[in-house]
């Protein structure tokens, strides 16, 4: 999942005061949660991987795994009696065919560890360094000191008739405004280095968050740091090449789907996104979350549940490139459709292999930063449902890293699940929950090896019962998070970002 900035829309808020958490019916779910089953779940993503294996190891949107993907959920929800529509959307696609070459041509040969930026164009380039002003070496005492290529005063003009590759330290402003600035100045690829504070000194791949047309490669401090040194005794040439694949306006989908009862009216949004990165299939992030609200979906009218409120389970296209298709959902509301929808309950990775049970912290109570009213209701309970088993459960923050980012940014109550990413598990995690301390919550995330062997069928099972045990006592109670049929208008939403690994700045 990368990082992308959900942009700003101006908007009203209406406040609302909920209920608290003990004001909703206590539902017994139990019947309801013996049908969501383990075995139920797995069905689901080993139809996933196969889809992967049979189209390139990959899930991606725009590409034909998630398709495939999205087909295979239409059906299935199709066939448990769901009123189903694809809505289409265009977003920026991009992956690398190859991996990216840095060489050093002279005055001595060398190679360097390198990779290509997202969004980055394709190209060969053999040319000249040249450093923008502002580099800070030493680095500075905090992230952000250096200022290098955040103006175009920063860059030499390039020679008109000879290539030339700027050289351009991490720091305050996006690597975007970057590169756009190189290219205003006339260079034919850029090399990014990191800026140089502890955790800022490994080599960095970011995102460019725009398709560009130059290559953009990335550097380690200590390797970038020496590069520029060695600027200062005489001309350095590099050879830059990168092999990628850009369409600005690739088309995909979200999957949405209605369930046959329920109160149109209050509307329910049970969301997962569907797509993976491009590296591999996504069986954790986000098969899991995908196959468990499937299998809620299909117990639900399976078990022929009386439903208070609609339930709409929504599978979002383009999360990965930032939370693309969640966002377009909600921004192309219209305004009656946005009243209707009161909660979003969002899961994103529910089967991380070294897990945490964490809720989303509604209340802010933990983090500080809530949700919108009506978030705490929903965190309390997940929080009364866990310690109903004698469950732990942890809080985690409302960042934006998930597709909840354009609900509650918009107003809308939400809240969820979810069971680690890159995150290092803790020794006090680890001794609550078992699994290994110092060690990632999913040592696959985001690479070729999150397949079915990457699953937590523990996590599965006590994390796949919450998520039942909400959307049924979210869709049958008679009480509901805003009994007195109060309705929302759209809200300023904050700026997020993104949930990945990979920052655009």
């Amino acid at each position: 999942m990368r990082k992308l900035i959900i942009p700003t829309v101006a908007m009203t808020l209406i406040a609302l005061t909920p209920l608290p958490a003990s004001a909703l019916d206590n539902v017994n779910s139990k019947k309801f949660r013996d049908g969501v089953t383990v075995a139920g779940i797995m069905q689901h993503e080993r139809a996933l991987q196969r889809i992967a294996n049979d189209n390139g190891g990959t899930r991606a949107s725009g590409t034909p795994g998630y398709l495939a993907s999205a087909n295979y959920v239409a059906r299935t929800l199709r066939d448990a009696g769901y009123s189903v529509r694809r809505q289409e959307f265009t977003f920026p696609f991009y992956r690398e065919l190859a991996p990216a070459q840095l060489t050093q041509v002279s005055p001595t040969p060398k190679t360097y560890e390198t990779g290509t930026y997202d969004f980055s164009g394709s190209g060969d380039v053999t040319g000249t360094i040249v450093p923008t002003n502002d580099i800070v070496i030493p680095p500075g005492p905090v992230a952000g000191s250096s200022n290098s290529g955040c103006e175009a005063s920063d860059f030499t003009p390039a020679s008109p008739t000879e290539p030339q590759i700027a050289l351009i330290q991490r720091g305050t402003c996006f690597f975007q405004v970057k590169v756009e600035n190189a290219i205003a100045a006339g260079y034919d690829a850029v090399i990014f280095f990191n800026e140089g504070q502890p955790g800022r000194d490994e080599l960095f791949i970011g995102s460019l968050s725009a398709p560009q047309p130059i290559p953009a490669v990335g550097l380690s401090f200590a390797d970038g740091a020496a590069l520029y040194q060695q600027l200062q005794g005489g001309a350095v040439t590099m050879r830059v090449v990168t092999s990628t694949e850009v369409d600005a306006a690739a088309k995909t989908w979200n999957i949405i789907a209605d369930s046959p009862g329920g109160d149109a009216d209050r509307t329910i949004v049970v969301g997962a996104h569907l797509d993976s990165v491009i590296e591999g299939p996504g069986i954790n992030d986000n098969g899991s979350g995908t196959s468990t609200i499937l299998e809620i979906a299909e117990q639900l009218t399976a078990q022929n549940v009386k439903l208070k409120q609609k339930v709409r389970f929504a599978f979002w296209g383009a999360e990965e490139l930032g939370t693309i298709g969640s966002e377009y959902y909600v921004n192309n509301l219209s305004d009656a459709a946005f009243a209707k929808i009161y909660a979003n309950l969002n899961f994103d990775m529910v089967g991380s292999p070294n897990y945490v049970r964490f809720v989303y912290d509604g209340d802010g109570s933990a983090t500080g930063t809530a949700g919108p009213p009506g978030s705490a209701e929903i965190e309390g309970i997940f929080n009364d449902y866990f310690a109903a088993q004698g469950l732990a459960a942890d809080p985690t923050e409302f960042n934006g890293r998930s597709d909840y980012g354009a609900f509650i940014a918009a107003g809308i109550p939400a809240g969820g699940l979810f069971s680690g990413a890159e995150g290092i598990k803790t020794p006090e995690q680890a001794a609550v929950y078992g699994g290994q301390a110092g060690v990632a919550y999913d040592v696959c995330y985001h690479q070729a090896c999150d397949t079915t062997v990457n699953l937590n069928t523990n996590a599965l099972n006590e994390l796949g019962d919450a998520a039942a045990h909400a959307v049924l006592t979210l869709g049958v109670t008679k009480t509901g998070l805003f009994p007195d049929g109060s309705r929302r208008a759209r809200s300023a939403p904050p700026s997020f970002d993104h949930k990945g690994g990979q920052a655009v700045r």
